[in-house]
């Protein structure tokens, strides 16, 4: 049976550079949101129950009308929560079928809202990525075409830091000032020491 690494933090909070790094190192990663676009596009049942949900057709192009889904959902929490209960389970079930095909010692699951979705309980350890909430900001607007508002409704949409490194095993703090590389390090040889008492 193969380790799980989950991998997880807010919005800008620099996951993707993280995994970047792991991948480096070897590690395969699986990127639960790519994984969420995937489903909500190609399964065709998938894509019933969120035109139901919608009430509307969000397919018109034959890929789903992200932004509108989004229009739809924006302060309307019983929608959002009722999307996540189709999407979610599906993306866990995915991820379940990848890991268990790999041959690496350890595989990352790559998720910002990994509590939120449960899928803390299909991974042996959690590393939470923390960066201040200004450097997060700024990232988030250096490469999406958001606003400083829009930024902070997503910020405020999600798990708080303190609370997410709480249920964590590990925490990384991706400050610009940090130096990430020692701490990926040491969470890698860790999880490598892990995998290895199963053999």
């Amino acid at each position: 049976m193969v380790r799980r690494l989950g991998v997880t933090g807010g919005i800008g909070s620099g996951k993707t550079t993280v995994c970047r790094i792991f991948r480096v190192l070897g590690v395969p990663v699986f990127v639960a949101d790519v994984a969420a676009r995937q489903i909500m596009n190609r399964d065709p049942a998938i894509r019933k129950e969120i035109n139901a949900i919608a009430g509307k057709d969000l397919y018109s192009t034959d890929e789903l009308d992200r932004k509108e889904l989004a229009r739809l959902i924006f302060n309307r929490p019983e929608l959002l929560r009722r999307v996540n209960a189709v999407v979610h389970p599906a993306v866990l079930r995915m991820f379940d079928e990848w890991a268990a095909k790999s041959e690496a010692p350890y595989v990352i699951m790559e998720a910002a809202i990994l509590f939120e979705a449960r899928a803390d309980t299909l991974v042996d350890r959690v590393a939470s990525i923390s960066a201040p909430v200004e450097e997060r900001i700024a990232r988030v607007m250096g490469r999406n075409d958001l606003s400083r508002e829009e930024v902070m409704e997503r910020i405020n949409n999600q798990m708080e830091d303190e609370e997410r490194d709480e249920q964590s095993y590990y925490v990384i703090n991706n400050a610009d000032n940090e130096m990430i590389i020692p701490e990926i390090l040491k969470i890698h040889n860790d999880m490598l020491r892990l995998a290895e008492k199963d053999r």
